[in-house]
């Protein structure tokens, strides 16, 4: 089976969840899909990983990150598995707010000033989160080549990223999860 039919078949077993619930964009939905529950699975960690890998080597993009948590595992399975593929990638995580003690740093891990990146995140609704992440990025000093999520839940975070004038990239949508046409 090709990584992404089983990454999305693990999707569905993992982190689906059916019934009522309140999104982090304040919305509700007969579903939600807790991703970390693939992205923090052996099994999903290594696919996303191996998937999040191609498309920064197709992207030539040497650094990958998102706000924390839900970019956590996906970027630093992205740079695990980019060392294995050769074409190795730093990973580096976005903090909600700014460190109030030490260096006060709002991103972690080996970000150079003017490096090209690419944001990631597991569920993409409203872009919110994704922005966030990219806003932190810019005032470091970085350029965003690309955004990356897992499932693009299409309630207009794909469109509010693009018009902020980024490149959306999402691996599932709402349609394919769901098997809705």
């Amino acid at each position: 089976m090709e990584k992404r039919e089983r990454l999305l078949e693990l999707v569905r077993e993992l982190s689906l969840k059916k019934g009522h619930f309140k999104l982090s964009s304040g919305g509700t939905s007969n579903y939600y899909v807790d991703c970390k529950m693939t992205t923090l699975s052996s099994e999903g960690l290594n696919l996303v990983g191996k998937l999040f890998a191609a498309r920064l080597r197709e992207l030539g993009v040497k650094y990958v990150g998102g706000l924390t948590l839900g970019a956590d595992p996906i970027a630093s399975a992205a740079a695990a598995m980019s060392w294995e593929a050769g074409y190795p990638v730093d990973a580096f995580i976005v903090r909600k707010q700014v460190k109030g003690h030490g260096t006060g740093k709002q991103i972690e891990g080996p970000l150079p000033e003017g490096a090209d990146v690419v944001v990631v995140e597991d569920v993409t609704t409203t872009g919110r989160s994704a922005l966030e992440a990219v806003e932190a990025v810019e005032a470091h000093g970085c350029k965003v080549i690309e955004v990356i999520t897992i499932l693009d839940r299409m309630e207009g975070g794909r469109e509010n990223i693009e018009a902020k004038g980024y490149k959306f990239y999402p691996l599932f949508n709402r349609e394919e999860l769901l098997g809705e046409e």
